[in-house]
């Protein structure tokens, strides 16, 4: 067992394949603590030592997630059990990040006022924790636009959240 991710014990890794590069899901006994882009790579600390496992209930709800998402399918109707770790202000903006609909998306600032956070420098925060978030996708981050509707970072990449944005058709051309 690996403890990582702000001390989750990590029990179980394994890759997916996506249309977009391979994803790493990696989970804990109570669910999935991580879903990532390129993981092997950017973070190989956090990998070593944690067992492949793509039968981990976790993983395999996450695999499901992310075929019905890829497929066209309502992704919201598969449970995927997570484990998330991070600090208070983080689990709300998460929670409310994962109340943005497929195919919408919201300003930094609309998040942090659906998260409950106080307005001085509530979309600089909400960004900070789009930032942090361990489970891509399921967890919508990429939802999250500027205030002017310009696109902003992405740990993934711009490119990547250009193209899951276009297969959700929230952006167009």
């Amino acid at each position: 067992m690996k403890t990582g991710l702000r001390g989750a014990p990590l029990v179980a890794a394994s890759d997916i394949d996506t249309p977009l590069g391979t994803m790493t899901a990696l989970a804990t006994a109570k669910g999935l603590a991580a879903l990532w882009f390129d993981a092997r790579e950017r973070f190989a600390d956090a990998l070593s030592g944690v067992a492949e496992d793509e039968r981990h209930p976790a993983i395999v709800a996450a695999r499901r997630w992310l075929q019905a998402y890829w497929g066209g399918e309502d992704a919201s109707a598969v449970a995927v059990p997570l484990d998330l770790h991070g600090t208070p202000l983080q689990q709300s903006v998460w929670a409310a990040l994962r109340t943005i609909p497929f195919g919408r998306t919201r300003s930094y600032g609309e998040v942090a006022a659906a998260a409950g956070l106080p307005r001085a420098s509530a979309a600089r925060a909400t960004g900070a924790a789009c930032g942090a978030n361990p489970v891509g996708l399921i967890v919508p981050c990429h939802r999250v636009l500027g205030a002017s509707g310009a696109l902003t970072g992405f740990s993934a990449g711009l490119e990547r959240k250009i193209a899951l944005l276009r297969h959700e058709a929230a952006l167009l051309a």
